[in-house]
């Protein structure tokens, strides 16, 4: 589900125009190349046959460099996962090395050109497939330093609590018991626009505020327990957060 711009005044779906400034005019897509600025108002236009001359490997292969295990790759390098297929003739290696990696617990780094870049990934099986996730460089992650809290004041009475949550809501993970909740709410409240109706109501903050983290850490714990029984309903406390990007951010 998204959103298009439209025109605030008379509610008209905006358009992305690729406007010539030269000629005044629009420009069709089969008119348009991609090109490079190498200075101030100068451009060399860069085409799909150009590419293929690049000399380097990855650019129709994924070149293995490394096999790793795959506990020591931080999920915070991960970007973005793609299926890997192979070719007809390529199809008896393809699941060798998915078999291989399957049972040495390890999968292999590689790197692959993917539009216009060269991409760190990480090729591992997956399922009957192999799944070939890209990966952030380590100059692309951020430094915590700032970020980071201070732990000196938590007592080892606070950290056994805290500990005894995390048991009681201990589980597998299963992927298919979670939803987006965003979604359907934003569903119900674009039906309910579309229809003049009421929009849902906004939720309202819910609990009193307990200064105490000792009385929030057991009231959360005791509440865990007695819920024990009932998975389906049992939630973790909420903790405001703020979100800062783990990406370092690409000068211009």
């Amino acid at each position: 589900m998204h959103f298009h711009l439209l025109h605030k005044r008379d509610g008209i779906r905006l358009q992305n125009v690729r406007w010539c400034p030269k000629d005044e005019k629009s420009v069709p897509w089969d008119e348009v190349v991609r090109g490079f600025e190498y200075a101030k108002g100068n451009y060399v236009p860069i085409t799909d046959e150009d590419l293929d001359h690049l000399p380097v490997k990855t650019v129709h292969t994924v070149d293995i460099s490394d096999f790793v295990k795959r506990e020591e790759v931080d999920p915070i390098y991960y970007d973005k996962a793609y299926y890997l297929a192979p070719e007809e003739t390529g199809a008896k290696a393809f699941v060798l090395l998915r078999q291989a990696l399957e049972q040495t617990g390890r999968a292999a780094v590689a790197k692959v050109a993917i539009r216009d870049k060269e991409s760190l990934c990480l090729v591992r099986p997956y399922q009957d497939v192999l799944s070939m996730d890209t990966l952030f460089y380590a100059n692309e992650i951020r430094s915590t330093k700032g970020i980071a809290v201070d732990g000196a004041g938590v007592s080892p009475k606070e950290i056994q609590m805290a500990i005894s949550l995390i048991e009681n809501l201990s589980d597998t993970f299963d992927p298919e018991r979670y939803h987006d909740e965003y979604q359907a709410a934003l569903k119900k409240l674009i039906e309910a626009k579309v229809e003049g109706a009421p929009l849902p109501a906004a939720p309202s903050e819910r609990g009193e505020k307990i200064v105490d983290l000792m009385e929030a850490l057991r009231a959360s714990v005791e509440a865990t327990r007695k819920k024990s029984s009932d998975r389906g309903d049992e939630k973790a406390p909420v903790t405001r957060t703020r979100t800062i990007s783990s990406r370092r951010r690409k000068s211009a």
